[in-house]
């Protein structure tokens, strides 16, 4: 009886929130009478323009290179975080609490806001888009990471500590090989959004393919707009392809 009331209770609770939820964001399905505008639109996309590709070719090497370098060296200085803010490898509960916080804090940042800040003080470009990767990737894959530490069988790590070895070799020698599959699961995955996000950070002036596509919608140029979009998919399947032939490798 209790569990049936419980169950009722939740299915009441999560229809509420489903009928609200629509309510607040205009949900309705009957907008779609209009469908044909949309296809009516989506034929000025093609026949894609070719004329501009070895432009669109640099701007997409620049978008994979802001990806690459905000998850990889937000992965390099989130790495040694991520074991002071694990219970099991951090000094101290001061410092344990105190990371938390702190990747708590960057991680709830949206890149975007990241890059305003940035742009603002460092001028338009993909150098302050870079920066504002790496500061959320750092609190990301910090808190990631960190739970991936915590779970790690504490046999091996304790077996070197009694034998006299420093925590810090103890916990890279011991833990960082049980988890490393994972950590690249995450990171080619943080790769991934890192290039979505590049994409968005040129909408406000970060360079890369992002802001190309921006400019080609706001001038009109569909025929452009279409060749970009296909890129952009094109670099997020082969990074995922990528990341999938290494983990295999790895694992």
């Amino acid at each position: 009886m209790w569990f049936r009331r419980t169950t009722l209770l939740t299915v009441v609770l999560l229809v509420s929130a489903i009928f609200v939820s629509m309510r607040l964001t205009e949900f309705d399905l009957s907008k779609f009478r209009d469908f044909r505008n949309m296809i009516d639109f989506l034929s000025q996309w093609f026949p894609m323009n070719y004329s501009a590709l070895p432009r669109m070719l640099r701007d997409s090497a620049e978008t994979l290179a802001m990806g690459f370098l905000g998850s990889i060296f937000g992965l390099m200085i989130a790495l040694p975080i991520s074991f002071l803010a694990a219970k099991n490898t951090s000094p101290s509960a001061f410092v344990f609490n105190l990371t938390r916080i702190l990747l708590s804090f960057v991680r709830s940042i949206p890149e975007i806001v990241f890059g305003l800040i940035l742009l603002t003080a460092l001028g338009l470009g993909p150098f302050p888009a870079v920066l504002a990767i790496i500061f959320h990737n750092i609190g990301v894959l910090g808190k990631l990471i960190s739970e991936l530490i915590e779970s790690a069988e504490s046999g091996p790590h304790e077996a070197m500590k009694a034998v006299g070895t420093k925590n810090w070799l103890a916990s890279l020698f011991s833990i960082l090989p049980q988890i490393w599959p994972n950590v690249l699961s995450q990171y080619f995955y943080r790769f991934e959004v890192a290039i979505r996000t590049s994409l968005i950070l040129g909408f406000i002036g970060g360079g890369g393919i992002g802001q190309r596509l921006f400019n080609d919608f706001k001038s009109f140029q569909y025929s452009s707009v279409s060749l970009d979009v296909f890129l952009i998919m094109l670099i997020v399947i082969i990074v995922d392809s990528f990341g999938s032939y290494v983990r295999n490798k790895v694992i």
